[in-house]
């Protein structure tokens, strides 16, 4: 059940994004194309989508119509500020009227900055923060090809700024996809490694948007179902990948948590997630996302007990009998047990964090949004030391 506080005034973005969910749902893309007047188009994607065969479904799909299109498939991971540029360039010489965006988080993130670029002048790294977008996007269509970023129905655009080599992120009402085509059947042969790192990736989303300052009412119900739906479905999407209805409860989570998140932000696992993924670390967002997130949740549950005690019960875990606090704590040993279970790094060393990187990523992370509606105030001094547990 969901807490209404009578007291609480808010505000829910609105989402313009038509959200098309099934298993097939790839299909209608030449309809989704036509019913946005759009007849040539630019496929933007990474080289691993290519060599999965997903690439060249949509070109046969589009091969059978009218409809022109051209690809860039040049998306690295954490995509950059250089290659965003270059694949606008692209876009602009094709004469294209839209673009698809298919992939994981990066690839959906480039293409939101592509199609963005066409409307409003200048860089990308002009459009840095919140809120700075004036023009809508051209019509973009986002077809993700795994369960953990949400970024088919977020307002967010992650990359790196390839001049600093840090992550940032443009954030706007205007980078909304006008449509979301959302095939479990493309997550299908996702590896283990993958499809455990996104699914934690979502579950961060669920959790961190839930229990922080900023959640209201329609944003906690997305979010705790979306929690639900991970607890009882993404051990068997990592160990049984092809199972359909594991797949399908793990992209639907996925896009419900992204809904979510949007007028909430996140919390701590996030904001230190963004330095994580800089510089020459370049650790992958859903590794440094669950390695931090069980840390995170143990530094903040006692300031919304009642809340975690929630998170708890949706994972699954028998909380009647035990006291607010103690049921609190169980959503902790919950996730962590669910990241041992699926094979998530024990710590961040692993992926070579060192000490003296720790200096540099503590005075990013507490730049961040995320820090300022975390559940529970945070000074640089306890940031620091939910960093050294995650070593």
């Amino acid at each position: 059940m969901i807490d209404c506080n009578t007291g609480q005034t808010f505000n829910f973005f609105p989402i313009p994004t038509d959200i098309y969910f099934g298993a097939g749902i790839l299909q209608s893309l030449p309809e989704r194309l036509r019913s946005l007047n759009i007849g040539r188009v630019l496929v933007v994607t990474d080289p691993g989508i290519r060599k999965a065969g997903i690439l060249q479904r949509v070109v046969d799909i589009l091969s059978e119509t009218e409809i022109k299109c051209e690809v860039f498939d040049g998306v690295q991971a954490d995509s950059g500020s250089h290659l965003i540029a270059e694949a606008a360039a692209q876009l602009r010489q094709s004469r294209s009227e839209g673009v698809i965006g298919i992939g994981g988080g990066s690839s959906l993130d480039t293409a939101k900055a592509v199609a963005m670029l066409e409307t409003n002048p200048g860089s990308i790294l002009d459009y840095l923060g919140l809120h700075r977008v004036k023009q809508r996007l051209i019509p973009l269509i986002a077809i993700p090809t795994t369960a953990g970023t949400g970024s088919e129905v977020s307002l967010w655009s992650v990359f790196t700024n390839n001049d600093t080599s840090l992550k940032v992120a443009v954030g706007s009402v205007y980078l909304y996809p006008a449509v979301a085509l959302c095939d479990p059947e493309l997550t299908l042969d996702l590896s283990p490694a993958v499809t455990a790192a996104t699914g934690m990736d979502a579950l961060a989303h669920g959790i961190e948007c839930y229990t922080n300052k900023a959640c209201q009412p329609i944003s906690a119900a997305l979010a705790l179902s979306a929690i639900e739906l991970i607890g009882k479905n993404l051990r068997c999407a990592v160990l049984r990948g092809r199972s359909l209805d594991a797949r399908y409860a793990m992209l639907l989570a996925s896009t419900m948590a992204g809904i979510a998140m949007n007028p909430t932000r996140l919390g701590l696992a996030h904001a230190l997630a963004m330095p994580l993924g800089s510089w020459d670390l370049r650790i992958p967002h859903g590794i440094a996302i669950a390695v931090t997130l069980p840390r995170v949740m143990r530094f903040n549950y006692v300031a919304a007990p009642e809340r975690f005690a929630k998170v708890a019960r949706a994972l699954g875990e028998p909380v009647e009998q035990l006291s607010l606090e103690d049921a609190a704590e169980r959503a902790v040993i919950a996730v962590e047990t669910l990241a041992n279970d699926i094979g998530i790094p024990k710590g961040l060393a692993q992926c070579g964090l060192r000490h003296d990187h720790l200096q540099r990523i503590l005075d990013e992370a507490m730049k961040s949004g995320n820090v300022a509606v975390n559940p529970r105030q945070t000074s640089i001094e306890q940031l620091n030391v939910i960093l050294q547990e995650s070593l």
